[in-house]
């Protein structure tokens, strides 16, 4: 086993050393999770909030005609901002 060994900040910040960000596949402003188990801390990427949610909703059909979604939503967001005003 490696063993790398970095500094806290008072804030309690780290670098995560470079061996773990390409291991892990971080980049800036990815989130990571701290998983307390009863043998230690593991440190794992986080799932982005896509992620989390890919799959939830299924298509009214596929494949998705991306363009015809944006004309509804634009549409819809027009009949809103007129009923609104």
């Amino acid at each position: 086993m490696n063993e790398l060994t970095t500094s806290m900040t008072r804030k309690g910040q780290v670098t995560v050393p470079i061996e773990v960000r390409r291991l892990l596949g971080l980049k800036p402003r990815d989130r990571v999770s701290f998983i307390l188990g009863d043998d230690g801390v593991r440190i794992e990427r986080a799932a982005s909030g896509l992620d989390a949610i890919a799959g939830s909703v299924k298509p009214r059909k596929r494949p998705e005609d991306f363009r015809e979604l944006r004309r509804i939503a634009t549409q819809e967001a027009a009949q809103r901002a007129l009923e609104d005003a």
